[in-house]
């Protein structure tokens, strides 16, 4: 039995959204194959694990006492869970649980834009889901708008500014926004996913009062021309290297210039509120000639950040079907499962098919050399060249 680490919630702004998607991936996990092991990251930063965490009660109700607080070593092939140095006596059992491989069903900061990628990179034990690399370039949808342009991947056009640009002149911004873009523009953070942050500005007062909103949740700040009456259609990739694969496309419904984080997350499970089939069209309506594109697009916006495992690509067609990519999700919320259903993967082969994806990434990235005997100490005095 394969034992998989799934770790959800995290210091973000984005918590509650990843315990959803922890819980679903717990719940959907091929059980015959794999032992879930739930691993929550409160708000304030501790780590816990307990079977009660594999139960959405404990998280509505806000009860954490049959969990226990532990700590993952950096160590290189430490794979083991330990009890927190606080929590055991002297005498305590030390180490609870052992990991083969860890499924992070983290989103926004410290979750997906590779700061948790490289504790596993450390440790060196498979990890679901892209790299510190790519993790870290798809979440900052600066680079990787400039990565996407680099490689003639179309985008919106942009700027972008510090928060201390802001702080210091703001009409020094305002000036260059509106000189470069005009209205209406997008204001976003640019490391910040679920839509939060982000305002529609159509005027001088509305940039003023967006950028207001925006500095809040990031230090850089990234400015977008709006796409008039915009369709989004949105396609997921899943695999590693050049071996990906598309999902059906979709088109999400009912939303007005915003997908906000209530459109996506809060509506449909809201009594009343409309299934999240009603919400979207899988597949979408478009031309095979637009499908086509956007597929091509999808795998080529993947592999160019070293994407792994699956990511959704989000895009914008306009009123003349000319096709921009939006952004990537390296690891979208419920992994973004609807999309894969229609191509043959239930939750839960996709699930098992993204845990066989690590294995095998994990295998290839480990044919890597990491040590080289120079016999450099012998060579050389301290202090001085090598000769």
């Amino acid at each position: 039995m394969i034992k998989v680490g799934v770790i959800f919630g995290g210091q973000s702004v984005e918590h509650e959204v990843s315990v959803i998607t922890g819980m679903q991936v717990i719940e959907n996990i091929d059980k015959a194959k794999y032992e879930a092991v739930p691993i929550y990251i409160t708000k304030e930063g501790k780590w816990l694990t307990g079977p009660s965490l594999a139960d959405f009660k404990t998280y509505k109700e806000g009860n954490f006492k049959d969990t226990k607080e532990i700590i993952i070593s950096p160590n290189r092939n430490d794979y083991n869970i330990y009890l927190h140095p606080e929590a055991t006596g002297l005498f305590g059992k030390k180490i609870i649980d052992r990991l083969d491989v860890i499924f992070p069903a983290l989103h926004g900061t410290y979750g997906e834009d590779g700061s948790i990628q490289g504790l596993f990179e450390l440790m060196n034990i498979p990890y679901v889901g892209g790299g510190v690399l790519g993790s870290s370039v798809g979440m900052d949808k600066i680079l990787m708008k400039d990565v996407y342009r680099a490689y003639n991947i179309p985008v919106v056009d942009y700027t972008w500014f510090y928060r201390t640009d802001w702080e210091v002149n703001k009409d020094k911004v305002i000036a260059d926004i509106e000189e470069k873009l005009g209205y209406p523009t997008f204001v976003k953070p640019a490391n910040l996913g679920s839509s939060i942050g982000i305002s529609k500005a159509k005027d001088k007062e509305g940039l003023i009062k967006a950028i207001e909103i925006a500095v809040n949740y990031d230090r850089k700040i990234i400015i977008e021309k709006a796409v008039e009456s915009p369709r989004e259609i949105n396609c997921a990739v899943m695999g590693y290297d050049n071996e990906v694969i598309t999902s059906l496309c979709e088109e999400p419904l009912g939303w007005k210039e915003i997908l906000s984080f209530e459109d996506k997350y809060v509506k449909s499970n809201a009594k009343g509120g409309k299934s999240s089939g009603e919400r979207r069209i899988i597949p979408a309506d478009i031309s095979d000639e637009i499908r086509i594109q956007i597929e091509e697009l999808a795998k080529k916006a993947f592999t160019v950040i070293d994407g792994k495992g699956t990511s959704r690509i989000d895009f914008l067609v306009d009123e003349n079907n000319k096709v921009y990519v939006n952004e990537i999700n390296t690891l979208p919320g419920s992994i973004g499962f609807y999309l894969w259903e229609g191509k043959g993967y239930p939750f839960g082969k996709l699930v098992s098919e993204l845990i066989e994806i690590a294995l095998k990434t994990h295998k290839e990235k480990n044919k890597n050399m990491y040590t080289y005997e120079a016999n450099l100490f012998n060579r050389i005095q301290y202090g001085s060249k090598i000769k």
